[in-house]
């Protein structure tokens, strides 16, 4: 009987000497360690190993961390399906200080960034970056401090105030929030605006007069838009509104990664 435990610890070392180390430390639910923190990374389906890779640089919402990220079906589900790598950091004690520029989370996002460029080869051309909710809010906030190697901007659900003022800002925005959002509520303006959600943007990036309604769109029956485009001074930005709560909506950041990458639009 004892020879049974003996044979299972050789399988067990042959295994683990068969994974490289760094998969086996840093891997989707195994965090790649980061100074005193960490981030969670997720490779795209059939990537070959050696092409540049766009990046979406996703903000987890609050009480989450990046192992949900990278399961989620509407994040990594995404991702994964469109060459693009995965990078989902923690923030600390399950949130993100994004009230003000005197924050360490934007330098730490940003050394996400370059430790992962250290294990892949990232496309610095195309660094998209992304957030829910509180999380959003967090990539408003990068993007203002940091946004000059932004490619795009895709926030769900959480703003900041309008009336900030932004050293930075990504080439392109991209918003999406419901006018029912009770918990990161709807940015109405005066008169019950719904452009308002982007004022900050609008502003910051040289957009005149009131926007291009582009009308409805919808990526299934149960999530419809209405979208607003601005071609501003310094870039684009594009809202989407729709008549529900707090959520990412179906297929939302697919559809934005296939625009961005010049895909055919698909689902999921």
């Amino acid at each position: 009987m004892r020879l049974i435990p003996f044979l299972l610890a050789l399988l067990w070392a042959a295994h683990a000497l068969a994974v490289a180390p760094e998969e086996a430390a840093c891997h989707a639910d195994i965090p790649c360690p980061l100074g005193a923190r960490s981030y969670h990374v997720k490779e795209p389906d059939d990537w070959d190993g050696t092409s540049p890779l766009p990046v979406l640089l996703h903000f987890h919402g609050w009480m989450r961390q990046g192992t949900l990220i990278v399961k989620h079906g509407r994040i990594s589900g995404a991702t994964r399906r469109r060459g693009v790598l995965l990078l989902a950091p923690n923030g600390e004690g399950k949130t993100w200080d994004f009230w003000s520029d005197r924050t360490d989370d934007v330098a730490f996002a940003a050394a996400v960034i370059e430790d992962a460029a250290k294990r892949y080869p990232i496309d610095r051309s195309r660094i998209f970056v992304s957030g829910y909710s509180y999380g959003s809010a967090m990539a408003w906030r990068y993007a203002c401090e940091n946004g000059d190697g932004v490619a795009a901007l895709l926030a769900v659900s959480g703003t900041l105030r309008q009336s900030e003022t932004c050293p930075q800002a990504p080439a392109m925005v991209r918003h999406v929030h419901g006018t029912s959002d009770r918990v990161m509520d709807f940015p109405f303006g005066p008169d019950g605006q719904t452009t308002w959600p982007v004022k900050l943007w609008r502003d910051r990036m040289g957009c005149a007069g009131r926007g291009a309604g582009a009308g409805q769109w919808s990526i299934t029956r149960h999530d419809t838009f209405t979208r607003t485009t601005w071609a501003c001074a310094e870039g684009d930005v594009t809202l989407d509104v729709h008549p529900r709560g707090h959520f990412i909506p179906r297929g939302w950041i697919a559809r934005q990664l296939d625009e961005l990458l010049g895909r055919d639009p698909s689902y999921p």
